[in-house]
């Protein structure tokens, strides 16, 4: 019988051993990327041999597609917290959902999702492995949990807001400022934030700029 199917795979044991794993993995992609956070480092900051390790994901893809899974599960739990959080009382829904939003590019498993689609540019098994994830949250998790980015229904304008506000975050989030770079990146967001308000009709374009 193969080790990695056996019953006592299943163990309490068994999944807090692969949770840390996992939580290694997630850790490791954000800080050193994709590449350099091979298996061995991974079962070293997990506190494992490689052999112990094997016995839980015996490849790199195995490994790689539970990683997806436990990264994508850590940001959807992020998201219903932030989502329980109401804005502040007088302050806007959709600047609220951008500020929200803007913060949670910078935890670990959104910085670690972000280098895997990095990675997965050159790597096709990687690619292949997160399309279903990046397909859920591009349809689903951002609309359904911040209402105030995508506002309401289907609409081309309403829909747009929700994209120009998530894009031009995540792009801002990854982008590399060499100079200035706190004064350019709230000017940046100021923008955002009354773009995402234009689109949702709560403003006009000559309200863009201040």
């Amino acid at each position: 019988m193969d080790a990695r199917t056996y019953a006592g795979k299943a163990t309490r044991k068994s999944l807090r051993t692969r949770a840390r794993i996992l939580d290694a993995a997630m850790r490791l992609f954000a800080e050193l990327g994709y590449h350099e956070a091979n298996n061995p480092r991974i079962a070293e900051a997990a506190g494992l041999t490689r052999g112990a390790m094997l016995y839980h994901f015996a490849s790199r893809e195995e490994l790689v597609v539970a990683a997806v899974q436990y990264i994508d599960l850590a940001r959807a739990a992020l998201f219903e917290a932030a989502a329980r959080a109401s804005a502040a009382p007088g302050q806007d829904a959709s600047e609220a959902a951008i500020d929200a939003y803007w913060a949670l590019l910078h935890e670990t498993p959104f910085v670690a999702f972000a280098e895997l689609e990095a990675a997965a540019r050159t790597d096709p098994m990687l690619r292949t492995r997160l399309a279903a994830a990046q397909s859920a949250f591009d349809r689903a998790q951002v609309g359904d949990r911040f209402a105030g980015l995508a506002q309401a229904g289907a609409d081309p304008r309403f829909q747009t807001s929700r994209d120009l506000g998530r894009f031009l975050l995540e792009g801002l989030a990854r982008g590399a400022m060499t100079y200035d770079e706190p004064a350019r990146r709230q000017r940046l967001l100021a923008v955002v934030k009354r773009a995402v308000r234009m689109l949702n009709r709560k403003g006009g374009v000559q309200d863009l700029w201040e």
